[in-house]
């Protein structure tokens, strides 16, 4: 891992980058007056005397790659806009984070929203757009109310609106609530949602930059992969591409929950390890050991403590055999019975299921049934290859990346803790108790 000049100090407090978060613990962070004193808007008042395609080569070459989970280069997917085609271009911004354990682009936007606004204008003065929208998660009433008021403060302030600083780049910016589906955080079920229809993946090809928003050419981006574009192009990409890996280059935000510490969003260059992470958020909490944990959400396959040193790229966790998907870092302790977990997840992707296609609409249904069934106490032996084979079905089968995070748990805990899954056959029932795993349960056994 290559860090920064200034990060290559390996002590816990040096191991950060704090770029999008640098400035979260400021009273009222997320207004137009503090953002700018942070050199606010400076990238963009760069980025609009450069040439569109200039804007879009620099982002390419600074390495930055989506933070939203496939990790697909940002400019790579700028560059797919046909130009000169006579059709209006978009962008939509996915904010309809949902998964869980995913918490990232929440506080961000709740924090520093003008970082995503600043972002979005570069991203349409590249591509040439004159409507962004964003596609928020309908149940964060607060985090909706500041992004009104921040792209408020942005069109009086003449950075949104008609000729924005005297550019002659005309942008409107639509904030729009969600009604509350997962799935609508498939970029073309989003972008079905966004046109009045139910949120239902599409068919590709065509894709979103030939046809996507209204049939047009539409680029799909992360909260956090257009917010990380203002620092780019302000700082250098030179400067981005010091932080992090070869291919991975650059800072994000890992979002550290379960039985830790001190849980929280952790800002850190890219090839961080989770120890590194622990080390830095107190470790487990006291008396207890780390068991199995999720690099990117509860879609991505489960690590155990075997792979604490596992860099946290794309590369590092792809030939580990799980995906960094939203840096999601769930941690679970001894206390944790794995196939409660997996039941809870595989109840969450069960109910999220859009039903368009077979896989995942039966898959996941009898997933469930053969999970807390197990669970219960009232499994069979054969039910444990009977769940392979059924996640097997599903696995790149379905008609999105759903389907898939629903098998990738049942895969990797069948992988690492098949005899916890036998234990609960042959000793009719958990011989975990659920209260053990909460926040308060040592507490409550030194007071009893």
């Amino acid at each position: 891992m290559t860090l920064a000049p200034e990060l290559k100090d390996t002590s816990p407090e040096n191991l950060l980058a704090p770029v999008l978060s640098a400035f979260w613990d400021e009273d009222r962070s997320w207004t137009l007056d503090v953002y700018k004193r942070h050199e606010g808007y400076e990238g963009l008042r760069k980025a609009l005397a450069m040439s569109p395609d200039d804007v879009i080569a620099y982002v390419k070459e600074s390495g930055l790659r989506g933070r939203g989970g496939a990790g697909f280069p940002t400019g790579m997917k700028w560059q797919f806009i046909p130009q000169g085609d006579g059709k209006p271009h978009y962008l939509v911004v996915n904010a309809d984070e949902s998964e869980p354990g995913t918490c990232k682009d929440i506080p961000l936007l709740f924090a520093n929203p003008h970082s995503l606004i600043e972002g979005i204008v570069i991203a349409c003065y590249a591509i040439r757009s004159s409507h962004a929208f964003i596609y928020l998660r309908g149940e964060v009433v607060p985090v909706l109310r500041r992004l009104h008021e921040a792209v408020r403060e942005a069109h009086a302030a003449g950075l949104l609106g008609k000729n924005v600083l005297g550019s002659g780049l005309d942008l409107e910016l639509t904030v729009h609530a969600g009604a509350g589906a997962y799935i609508c955080g498939e970029e073309t079920a989003l972008l079905d949602s966004l046109e009045g229809r139910r949120g239902q993946p599409r068919l590709r090809p065509p894709f979103p930059a030939v046809a996507g928003l209204y049939a047009c050419p539409t680029v799909v981006n992360n909260v956090e992969s257009i917010a990380s574009v203002p620092a780019i192009m302000n700082r250098g990409k030179e400067w981005f591409r010091s932080m992090g890996s070869e291919k991975s280059p650059g800072f994000t935000l890992y979002s550290l929950s379960g039985h830790v510490a001190r849980p929280g969003q952790y800002e850190a260059p890219m090839g961080i390890t989770l120890r590194q992470l622990l080390d830095m958020s107190g470790g487990m909490r006291p008396g207890h050991r780390l068991k199995f944990w999720t690099p990117g959400g509860s879609s991505t396959p489960m690590f155990t403590d075997e792979h604490l040193d596992v860099p946290l790229d794309y590369e590092g966790v792809g030939a580990a055999g799980s995906m960094l998907g939203t840096k999601a870092l769930q941690c679970f302790d001894e206390t944790t019975c794995v196939v409660r977990a997996v039941t809870r997840w595989t109840e969450f992707y069960a109910h999220e299921s859009c039903g368009k296609c077979t896989p995942c609409r039966e898959g996941t249904y009898w997933l469930v049934q053969l999970m807390r069934d197990i669970e219960a106490g009232k499994g069979r032996m054969s039910d444990l290859d009977k769940l392979n084979d059924i996640a097997d079905n599903i696995n790149g089968k379905a008609f999105c990346a759903l389907g898939d995070g629903a098998a990738s748990p049942i895969f990797s805990s069948l992988k690492y803790f098949r005899e916890e899954y036998e234990q609960h056959i042959t000793g009719r029932g958990c011989p975990f108790d659920p209260a053990r795993t909460t926040a308060w349960a040592d507490r409550t056994e030194v007071h009893a």
